[in-house]
């Protein structure tokens, strides 16, 4: 699978995980499903916290609304609340709702007593439009899409480009979709880690610049900003859940490094979760414990948060195989121009 690493791109200071992927994070896992078919181009991604009874046990969240301009499910009771209690799901704009209606039925199946004995259960889903190649009219998502996808969750290395979610998206002229990255990083004596998974949907033709400077053209007619990007970080580190937003924050910052303004019409969201003390849905005793990292330390996670970020979204660029829109219109590779454009030896 290619990357931006392949190319000689290097972004940050921070050293990558094992995996350079948001599973390095232990528990993290991560499933595609894509459906391809009497045109459809579109799919679903999940991500998964960890493997348990996630309603039972839920991690720390934070979420950050860059510029609202979508139809996702479940940001306001994480906000409010600074916890995630199901999977992830991301898919396109008009397939939130049978996602939801996935999530719902799972939690319920595995925990009866929801919206009986205790509360009901707040579904997480995020979208972006990929109709510049999938019919989304069509409303190709279905239930058991969303299914697959939770079937296939898995850690270790991670498939990225047009798959799953990623599809039918395309970011700055160039096709694009489903991209990873992570870092490492030393605090107190102790390595943690941060991840980053984005669905990139988003950018203006001719906007995009590469860490060495350079400013690829597709050669694509420039057209309104008016895509998406969602951002799920994923970390080990201790957070609360108004550092968690803080950190979800910084994902912007990466963004920007690319050329992105967060246009009128783009949806650009933000969520970072802690796998570092979960929360019971019915603790044990009235008081409980937290642990949070000290704010004078808090630079590190951010500047993990906009280097994941920004490589992840190269990554989903370089992974994906050019195509063409259901207008005609041709969507290229990050990847082909990069091996047209080499960057130029340096001599001594």
């Amino acid at each position: 699978m290619t990357s931006a690493r392949d190319f000689g791109l290097c972004i940050g200071r921070l050293p990558t995980g094992p995996l350079n992927a948001i599973t390095d994070i232990a528990g993290v896992t991560v499933g595609h499903h894509t459906v391809r078919d009497g045109g459809a181009a579109t799919g679903v991604t999940a991500i998964l916290p960890h493997s348990g009874n996630l309603f039972r046990r839920k991690v720390r969240a934070g979420v950050e609304i860059i510029n609202g301009f979508g139809k996702s499910v479940g940001l306001m009771q994480v906000a409010e609340l600074g916890t995630v209690e199901t999977p992830i799901l991301l898919t396109n704009t008009f397939g939130v709702g049978n996602c939801a209606n996935v999530l719902i039925h799972r939690a319920i199946t595995d925990n009866p007593e929801i919206g009986r004995r205790t509360s009901t259960v707040n579904p997480l889903v995020f979208e972006c439009n990929d109709g510049e190649i999938n019919d989304i009219q069509a409303l190709h998502v279905r239930a058991e899409h969303a299914l697959a996808a939770l079937g296939d969750a898995h850690g270790g290395p991670l498939a990225q480009g047009a798959i799953g979610a990623g599809t039918g998206m395309t970011a700055f002229g160039f096709k694009a979709g489903i991209g990873t990255a992570s870092r490492t990083m030393q605090i107190g004596g102790h390595e943690h880690l941060l991840g980053a998974l984005v669905l990139a949907n988003f950018g203006n033709a001719g906007d995009l610049v590469l860490p060495d400077g350079r400013r690829p053209d597709p050669r694509g007619m420039e057209q309104a900003e008016k895509g998406s990007v969602i951002v799920i970080l994923a970390t080990d580190l201790p957070l609360g859940d108004r550092q968690l937003r803080r950190v979800a924050r910084r994902a912007g910052a990466g963004l920007a490094r690319l050329g992105a303004f967060w246009g009128n019409g783009s949806g650009d969201i933000a969520l970072c979760f802690t796998t570092a003390d979960m929360v019971e849905h019915e603790p044990p005793t009235p008081f409980q414990p937290i642990r949070h990292l000290a704010e004078g330390r808090i630079d590190i996670p951010f500047r993990a948060a906009a280097e994941a970020t920004q490589e992840a979204v190269l990554n989903a660029l370089c992974a994906a195989a050019p195509a063409v829109g259901r207008s005609g219109r041709h969507f290229p590779s990050l990847a082909d121009w990069l091996k047209e454009n080499p960057l130029p030896r340096r001599s001594f």
